[in-house]
């Protein structure tokens, strides 16, 4: 592997010059460093090492191509950051934008020339961040190696207490360098419209309104301000760079904000698992140490640990404080959005959480998608039952925190109906 692309790693944000430092999720019970992960990557690797499986290595695309196929996820994904937000930034500037693929539990990056980055979802220890580097003799096996220099962005200064996956937007120079005097926002569900998407191509239409895509600041002008209007609801980016070399000569503007609330709601979810595991190992131990009955039901402290990082779930999950769409709506790519609710569980009367709506919010019944991910499945048993038995509570229309105030009964119906059918077992509603 070329030794530049050692300290590569998948950065879907701007990453600064951070070290990584001893993490709270380097201990016990999560040893995030030390514990072999159960993700997707290792089981592909376990196939290609057996010779059970055999990837397309034609060239660098023709890998990545082949890795999306393994792990679910469609080109027409596709998004395309041009700011110098890597640690292969001497291969990324607005001419040769780094594209990033994704899929529900999965996510993958590639700069021209570079190597491939691959993050995959272990259930309880979060995102783990890989390389592959995929030009090597066709007599050695596809190796994805471990990278944990990636938890110098990803694992601290943009993710306090957990490893995590990031969307940022900055303010880019002419080359692609962030101007950190300018500031930059990590985006979340709740991010403004106008303040997403620095540093990265966007195609698709909003109307009047506008954001940070598709510009650039004078590198060495602090005063000066983005020009967001010349960038704005355009059909495809030819005309700004050379965009035979990708696939698709787009950056959906849909499959960003698909991406920012995926990001934003698998570290919600990594965090909440890993207080709650946290909470449940001190408990135990301390209860190993005084001679008391050792108990799997939350008493006390962690009994309020669960029930504080429940409410970020359900935050999460349910668009707590959802940002809204511009005036008239958005329009993105229709094949993105056929293949991104391809696989998706339905009632029997077609209905599904990843029904897009694109008039005034993103999807059309506000619980998230990601209740089926890899880690909510897998949420330790005590945080998993308390944030169903609220989730039951508020779908009912029994909640008394007013938090949830903005589903209406049709919605939260729907809603209802749509787990009954499609999380069998795993939700208490009736």
């Amino acid at each position: 592997m070329k030794p530049h692309l050692l300290v590569s790693c998948l950065l879907l944000a701007a990453c600064g010059p951070f070290l990584h430092a001893e993490n709270e999720y380097e201990n016990a019970p999560i040893r995030y460093s030390a514990t072999t992960p159960n993700d997707a990557a290792q089981a592909l690797q376990k196939k290609l090492l057996a010779g059970s499986l055999k990837l397309d290595r034609t060239d660098s695309w023709s890998v990545l191509r082949s890795l999306m196929k393994q792990f679910d996820i469609p080109e027409s994904s596709q998004l395309l950051v041009f700011s110098k937000t890597s640690k292969q930034n001497h291969l990324i500037n607005p001419q040769t934008p780094r594209a990033i693929y994704f899929g529900d539990n999965a996510y993958l990056g590639y700069c021209l020339g570079g190597s491939i980055e691959v993050t995959t979802i272990d259930p309880t220890l979060g995102p783990i961040f890989y390389l592959l580097e995929p030009d090597v003799p066709a007599d050695q096996p596809l190796t994805f190696e471990r990278d944990e220099s990636c938890l110098s962005c990803h694992g601290g200064p943009f993710s306090p207490e957990i490893p995590g996956v990031l969307v940022r937007s900055v303010f880019p120079g002419r080359e692609g360098h962030p101007l950190m005097s300018h500031g930059s926002t990590l985006v979340d569900t709740t991010t403004p419209f106008t303040d997403r998407w620095g540093g990265w191509y966007v195609t698709g239409h909003h109307g009047s309104a506008r954001h940070r895509g598709n510009a650039t600041l004078e590198d060495r002008d602090d005063n000066a301000t983005l020009d967001t209007a010349p960038g704005a609801n355009l059909p495809d980016l030819t005309h700004l760079f050379d965009t035979k070399p990708y696939p698709v000569p787009q950056s959906d503007i849909v499959a960003l904000m698909v991406l920012e609330h995926q990001t934003s709601t698998q570290n919600t979810l990594t965090k909440a698992n890993h207080a709650a595991l946290r909470a449940m190992h001190m408990q135990q131990s301390l209860q190993k140490e005084l001679g008391e009955p050792v108990l799997t039901e939350p008493v006390g402290t962690a009994r309020r640990i669960i029930d504080n990082v429940t409410t970020h779930i359900l935050d999460a999950l349910l668009f707590k404080d959802e940002a809204p769409l511009p005036d008239g709506g958005i329009e993105g790519r229709p094949d993105f959005q056929t293949d991104f609710a391809a696989h998706t569980p339905k009632s029997t009367d077609g209905r599904s959480l990843k029904d897009f709506q694109l008039l005034n919010r993103l999807f059309k019944y506000r619980c998230s998608y990601m209740i089926y991910s890899l880690t909510f499945k897998n949420l330790t048993p005590p945080l998993k039952q308390t944030v169903l038995t609220r989730l039951d509570t508020i779908l009912a229309g029994q909640d008394t925190t007013g938090n949830y105030t903005y589903l209406t009964e049709t919605e939260r119906t729907h809603i209802r109906h749509i787990l009954q059918e499609t999380l069998p077992g795993l939700i208490a509603v009736k």
